[in-house]
């Protein structure tokens, strides 16, 4: 390990907490998926498949059970017959080629034909506190179909259309945390290997790739016979499971600021103290050498057919060009050589570069950096508990540091506030729409942090320095949410994002991306300025597979030899 230096400080939240940086973030060594598969080398998981009951024409049922140190957990898929005309990514769909719950446990009979009554029908069915996630997934059309053609024939698929697409299904929902009836978030929230965010919806979607690769090649075997080829493992390495994200997950980042500070305040920890490194031996240039040349040949197989990506991607092939030719002029041999790269990257690169060169630097220095992914998930319950005794003064400086740019702001106009967040009578999920177009603006939900703090600011200015904020609130309680943010603010300084969530210009593009982006997504690919698909897991070894040796690294492709 290098000698630590000067220490470097963690960037403002005025540089990091803006939309389109915040919409250029990728995935990292804190990731979440990449904490899941380390956890689970590192602490030797097993795997088997105690149930593929699967018929020839694809309808049937299967359990891959993960079973850790303490505790096993399962997934329970159901796969169905789905006429073409029901397929739809759409939240609005009743139907789904396949479902999934993840069982606390090893699932009974009793259990299997229990959840077989209510998973497949997803919402409108009902799940306990034995499941831990509900999910559904759409098979790639046109990718499964040539898969199972060209096993059935004999041969291999097509490594072109499997780079283009990347997956044989996407999931276009994975819930957890108590909906539907699946267990409270808290209820598990103790277990080491669940502490983490969202392990469980990690552990869901790294075993149903499990069970998309099976079922692939038992509808191949269906059709082919003894003649069918076995999908080669090289290949079956680079197929993900695909995701369809909406405007649902966009309002996660506003409404769970503390959640998120966390996230990102460990992420920008970790490129503090990388940055604080006096010197990089030769070996940990070299792995970062090795890790941005893998980098730059999975952006290569990158595709999107969206204006706002394809831009997006022609600024980071430019990018990768300029690191390219920064690292042939630098041997990373000099003092602070990743502060140096980092200082040159913000004047040198777009937003998209500079957070991809952020995330490389971490890969030399899992032993440094890997410990902080213990601070991620929210343990501050407390922070919720509105400190009425704060003078009004005070509330007003917490404002002030996380909003001064919307204090001045004409709320009034309509560019300011052209949009408003509202929740869908169908099926209850967050949606984003046109205020001055659609009669919306009654059911406008609190996802504008930055008008409402504007208002409660404006509101105290009648009010002395020296009053309690309590007497504020007494009179008006509808800034209580802003109150608490406020006050949150003092824990969570990366809690609130420094961009105009209703403005005409805003783009729930760069929530998801942010958001996924923690996941531990790739390739992400808008369709939409409200949705996106991405590629989970291409590149990750299969459960049977997973060893210390492959856990980790696995999201960077090898190099040809």
């Amino acid at each position: 390990m290098t000698d630590h230096g000067t220490h470097i400080a963690r960037r403002s939240p005025e540089q990091v907490m803006r939309l389109s940086r915040l919409g250029s973030l990728h995935q990292c060594r804190l990731s979440f998926m990449r904490q899941l598969t380390r956890r689970m080398a590192r602490e030797n998981w097993t795997f088997s498949r105690p149930v593929f009951d699967i018929d020839d024409t694809g309808v049937g049922r299967a359990v891959y059970t993960a079973q850790g140190p303490e505790r096993a957990y399962s997934l329970v898929a159901f796969a169905h017959d789905l006429p073409p005309e029901k397929r739809s990514d759409r939240v609005i769909a009743d139907a789904w080629d396949a479902t999934f719950a993840l069982f606390d446990g090893i699932p009974t009979q009793d259990d299997l034909d229990r959840l077989e009554r209510n998973v497949p029908l997803q919402e409108a069915g009902r799940i306990s506190e034995s499941e831990l996630s509900l999910s559904r997934a759409n098979r790639s059309v046109r990718l499964w179909t040539h898969v199972v053609e060209a096993l059935a024939a004999g041969q291999q698929p097509d490594l072109e259309q499997i780079y283009k697409v990347g997956y044989l299904m996407r999931t276009t929902a994975v819930y957890g945390s108590g909906k539907f009836g699946a267990a409270d978030r808290e209820m598990i929230a103790d277990r080491p290997e669940i502490n983490a965010p969202f392990q469980v919806e990690m552990l869901s979607v790294f075993l149903t790739r499990a069970f998309v690769r099976d079922l692939v090649q038992h509808m191949a075997d269906v059709q082919g016979g003894a003649t069918t080829a076995k999908l080669d493992p090289t290949i079956a390495h680079w197929l993900g499971i695909g995701n369809s994200t909406g405007l649902g997950m966009a309002p996660f980042i506003v409404n769970h600021p503390m959640l998120f500070n966390n996230w990102i305040a460990v992420r920008e920890e970790a490129i503090a103290r990388i940055r604080s490194l006096n010197s990089a031996t030769p070996a940990e240039a070299d792995i970062f050498r090795q890790v941005f040349l893998r980098s730059r040949l999975s952006v290569s197989w990158w595709r999107s057919d969206h204006p706002i990506q394809i831009a997006k991607l022609d600024s980071l092939k430019s990018d990768l060009q300029a690191i390219s030719e920064c690292l042939e002029r630098n041997d990373l041999t000099g003092e602070y050589p990743w502060h140096r790269l980092v200082e040159w990257s913000e004047t040198a690169l777009s937003e998209e570069g500079q957070e991809l060169l952020n995330s490389l630097i971490l890969e030399p220095y899992g032993a440094l950096v890997d410990e902080l992914a213990t601070c991620m998930a929210d343990g501050h319950a407390d922070s919720f508990i509105i400190d009425g005794e704060m003078l009004v003064g005070e509330a007003r400086g917490l404002i002030r540091g996380s909003y001064d740019w919307a204090l001045d702001l004409d709320w009034a106009k309509p560019e300011n506030c052209a949009r408003a967040w509202y929740v869908s009578e169908e099926k209850l999920e967050p949606r984003m729409g046109e205020r001055f177009e659609e009669p919306i603006a009654e059911y406008e939900q609190p996802l504008a942090p930055a008008r409402d703090a504007s208002a409660a600011y404006a509101a105290m200015e009648s009010y002395s320095a020296t009053q309690p904020v309590a007497e504020f609130l007494l009179h008006h309680p509808e800034h209580r949410h802003t109150i608490r943010r406020a006050q949150m603010s003092q824990r969570a300084p990366y809690g609130e994002i420094r961009d105009n969530t209703i403005g005409a210009s805003v783009s729930p593009l760069d929530m998801l991306r942010a958001k996924l982006s923690f996941f531990g997504a790739t390739h992400f690919d808008p369709r939409s300025d409200r949705w996106v698909r991405i590629c989970m897991y291409a590149g990750a070894p299969y459960p049977e597979n997973l060893t210390t040796e492959n856990a980790d690294l696995w999201v960077y492709p090898e190099l040809p030899a």
